[in-house]
């Protein structure tokens, strides 16, 4: 989980007092992170915490609602949009209300057009700055820099997506873990989905081998966190004036990823934004034009890998190649910045040897580039 950068630094900045985010995190729908979320609610509410709801998702599960029935639950606000009337989270109530603390759910949730803001987590980050305590639940496969092993787990492509640097205005992550075969017998059983999803569920996402990978994944996340809140604590304990935890230092390694307009291209920055993350490196995004002008779809790919790069807070570079030497400009680039590792994708296969020397910018790189280490991302199929 990101641990620099500061766009998230410029968010939480318009008030004083900032409100405490916990998030329940989970491999899959169905642990329990909503349950939870709520018995924890009832136990502040029983010892006098100002608590409400504003807004919770049962999915008709009856242990869930029986949960809710005790607290204070805020009315959602309805927004019309094609001929149809939606609920979405109603922020300027929970402002005015002005709760301790407000319980969130679904946070990658996109709201509505219509709504001031895009996404859920955008509104809890306005409902943060007004000094309200969140506490909200995600899934692991939401988070940004996840979303190719996702696909490569699980075969499903997650639309609804959380960026890593909001992870990190947590002051708390919980992990809620069940084991596969626990989460399988409650799917089963009708706790998670209506019993006429259950079938595709258990022969698709809910399969045994994608519920174990999910967890190992989101496992891997919480100790991650763990790890990096202790490092920052021996700083801050070290040091009567410790180090921003968004800040990358002067002398820190640089991350170069090469990229193009191609859909492939996203998953060479998430591979080296998460390599830069824990060596706490800076990264550099290089998209290398190798034709004069660009289609209508290519240049919209090209803004969507720039846009992507400042989201994990990359300094996205254009080129083009040099004399149609793609690995020329990669070298020269690399040495312009003085980077230490370069992520590269796998080349395409290539009818001969001739046209393999000509335009494999792996292997010029490899020849060229000295004292650079080489990450080369396979090609995967998405199902």
């Amino acid at each position: 989980m990101v641990r620099r950068g500061q766009q998230e630094s410029n968010l939480r900045t318009t008030n004083s007092r900032r409100g405490r985010l916990t998030i329940y995190v989970g491999a899959a729908p169905g642990v329990g992170k909503t349950y939870k979320m709520l018995q924890d609610a009832n136990d502040w509410r029983d010892k006098g915490v100002d608590v409400v709801v504003g807004l919770i998702e049962t999915h008709g599960r009856d242990e869930t609602a029986r949960q809710v029935k005790y607290l204070e639950v805020l009315p959602k606000r309805k927004v019309a949009w094609e001929d149809r009337v939606y609920e979405e989270l109603d922020v300027a109530a929970i402002i005015e209300r002005n709760p301790k603390v407000v319980l969130i759910d679904e946070l990658a949730h996109s709201n509505v057009p219509g709504c001031e803001r895009a996404k859920r987590f955008q509104d809890v980050v306005d409902i943060l700055n007004q000094g309200i305590d969140v506490v909200t639940a995600v899934n692991i496969q939401h988070l940004e820099s996840l979303h190719d092993k996702v696909v490569h787990i699980t075969g499903i492509k997650v639309r609804e997506r959380v960026p890593d640097w909001f992870m990190d205005l947590a002051h708390e992550v919980k992990l809620i873990d069940v084991s596969p075969e626990t989460l399988q017998q409650r799917l089963e059983e009708g706790k998670i989905y209506a019993r006429d999803k259950i079938e595709q569920a258990l022969t698709n996402f809910f399969q045994i081998g994608n519920l174990s990978a999910l967890r190992e994944l989101a496992l891997l996340e919480v100790a991650d966190d763990v790890d990096q809140r202790l490092d920052e604590a021996r700083q801050e304990e070290s040091s009567s004036r410790p180090p921003s935890r968004r800040t990358v230092p002067d002398n820190a390694e640089r991350i170069l990823v090469c990229v193009n307009y191609r859909p492939h291209s996203e998953k060479l920055i998430r591979r080296g934004w998460r390599i830069a993350d824990r060596l706490k490196a800076q990264l550099f995004v290089l998209a290398i034009l190798t034709t004069e002008t660009l289609s209508a779809q290519e240049q919209k790919d090209l803004e969507r890998m720039q846009s992507l790069s400042e989201e994990f807070q990359a300094t996205f570079t254009i080129r083009k190649g040099i004399n149609s030497n793609i690995g020329a400009t990669i070298v020269a680039v690399a040495e312009e910045l003085g980077v230490s590792q370069i992520v590269i994708g796998q080349p395409l296969e290539v009818r001969n040897w001739w046209e393999r020397w000509r335009s494999n910018p792996v292997d010029y790189v490899l020849d060229h580039a000295e004292f650079v280490d080489l990450h080369v991302v396979s090609n995967f199929r998405e199902s």
